[in-house]
């Protein structure tokens, strides 16, 4: 039996010898072809899932750090906004107050890159934790969007409002009461020799070849005299010689340009100038080194607030203060000027253009600091703040002119009733996207009303800023470079002009 079994299995064994391998062991069970294939498909599925959402990241965190490039500017001006603490906070958390000792002006400052930060406003009625002294918080609230404005209630306390007054009172005040922007210059605004057009033509006429060239007229742009032009003139004559395709002037085309230029009421925005009017007493407090204590605290508030470079806050015009009596009032102005390529920044004339036809004020940011409190009137009016649109035509309204304080006054978009030791801040110029400072803001449009009842001191002080950012940093090393030879910035402010007006024309 045994033998019978194992010749049948060595007789399987030769038979399978005699097959392929395939047949003689059988194949392992494996999964169909179309699993492997929906197994690929899911791990490809999720590779490129994840791929999207990584590039995804890569692209926001790229978008997030060019929107804090060109919203941070092209970099700082002065090394005093490098190592200052921002003292403002957008979720409420107070911030680290910077030193408050003043700093003196060095080379290295000037050496930097240039930035004008601002403060961003979100939304009217939007309060902010702002941190200016070591001991307390203020609240700073903003009460405008166009322009950009803030309210800073108890920015000095009482015993400072005091002191300033009493510093103005023994400088001592001077009259601005006006009826222009300024009696010289309107006076200058009239010919005192009557000079035909020809004549005129033929005085500019250097070369005397028929033809006025843009030189020739410029060469005139520096007289001071007011025998026969003045800027505006000037100004409306260069204009349309831009204007013609010859770049020059026949006498025929000065006719009809120079005609133009004698009737400036056509011109609505020097008509704005023209009327402005003011009552009331002023003087200018020195801020600089050796001045009193609290007007430098003061000053060194201003540039923790508003986060500028200390170079910019150091080198602008002094405190101006006025006083309001009874009756006292000031016109809707603009404290800045809109910048042509024929003016030049006042503060800045050390470096600027020599070719520029006038000196106008550069002011890219007001702070008002009110010295007292008032019974009645000597509010300070925004004529026109947060309009939808602006249009100076449409400062007149049914025969009424908003500019008017004496008469319109209540009529104003914006009126801030003042109270002693509270600050307002606001600019006056737009930024120009590159983080320097861009056009005048038409909104920024300001005035005075009349005060009724009780007393009104109040303080400005402005942050002069040239629109070219390149000329500021000129004057800006001119300036160290006269302070580093001979100590003092008193020297310095002997030659800033100053107008008893907030408009420089």
């Amino acid at each position: 039996m045994e033998n019978e079994e194992e010749s049948t299995l060595e007789q399987e064994e030769l038979e399978d010898s005699d097959k392929p391998l395939s047949q003689r062991y059988p194949r392992p069970f494996r999964p169909g072809r179309m699993q492997i294939q929906r197994s690929n498909v899911c791990s490809r599925a999720y590779f490129v899932v994840v791929m999207v959402f990584f590039h995804v990241y890569i692209l926001n965190v790229i978008g997030l750090l060019l929107y804090v490039h060109y919203n941070n500017g092209p970099g700082e001006l002065a090394s005093g906004v490098g190592d200052t603490s921002a003292p403002v906070s957008q979720s409420g958390t107070p911030l680290p107050n910077p030193d408050p000792v003043s700093r003196e002006l060095h080379e290295e400052d000037h050496s930097h890159g240039f930035s004008l930060p601002r403060i961003e406003g979100i939304r009217v009625g939007h309060v902010q934790q702002v941190s200016i002294l070591p001991d307390r918080m203020h609240e700073m609230k903003t009460i405008s969007l166009k322009p950009l404005l803030f309210e800073i209630p108890g920015f000095l306390s009482e015993e400072e409002c005091r002191v300033v007054v009493q510093l103005a009172q023994l400088k001592g005040l001077m009259e601005s009461q006006s009826t222009t922007p300024n009696q010289g210059q309107e006076e200058s605004n009239q010919p005192l020799l009557s000079l035909s057009t020809e004549e005129v033509f033929s005085l500019l006429d250097l070369n005397q070849d028929g033809l006025l060239q843009k030189q020739e007229i410029l060469s005139h742009s520096r007289s001071r005299d007011g025998t026969w032009l003045n800027p505006d003139m000037l100004r409306q004559i260069l204009t349309g010689l831009e204007a013609c395709p010859t770049g020059v002037l026949t006498l025929e085309e000065f006719r009809r340009v120079y005609e133009t230029s004698k009737h400036p009421g056509q011109q609505q925005r020097r008509k704005l100038w023209s009327q402005f009017k003011q009552r009331n007493k002023y003087t200018w407090l020195y801020q600089g080194q050796g001045s009193h204590h609290v007007l430098r605290t003061l000053r060194n508030r201003v540039t923790s607030l508003t986060r500028l470079p200390s170079a910019l806050v150091e080198l602008s015009e002094p405190l101006q203060v006025f006083h309001y009596e009874h009756g006292d009032f000031s016109n809707a102005h603009h404290d800045s000027s809109p910048t042509h390529s024929e003016t030049t920044c006042a503060h800045t004339r050390m470096a600027g253009n020599i070719s520029a036809l006038t000196e106008v004020s550069c002011r890219y940011l007001t702070m008002l600091f009110y010295l007292s409190s008032v019974e009645e009137g000597g509010e300070t009016t925004f004529p026109v703040a947060d309009n939808r649109t602006y249009e100076e035509q449409a400062l007149v309204q049914d025969g009424v002119d908003l500019t008017d304080t004496q008469e319109t006054c209540g009529r104003g978009n914006l009126r801030i009733k003042p109270s002693a030791g509270t600050a307002l801040l606001w600019y006056n110029h737009l930024s120009d996207g590159r983080g320097w400072m861009g056009e005048l803001d038409e909104y920024s449009l300001h005035g005075d009303c009349p005060l009724k009842r009780g007393v009104k001191w109040v303080a400005s002080s402005w942050v002069n800023v040239d629109p070219d950012s390149q000329q500021q940093a000129r004057y800006q090393r001119l300036v160290a470079e006269r302070y580093q030879a001979k100590p003092g910035m008193e020297e310095h402010y002997q030659y800033l002009p100053h107008s008893n007006l907030h408009q420089d024309l």
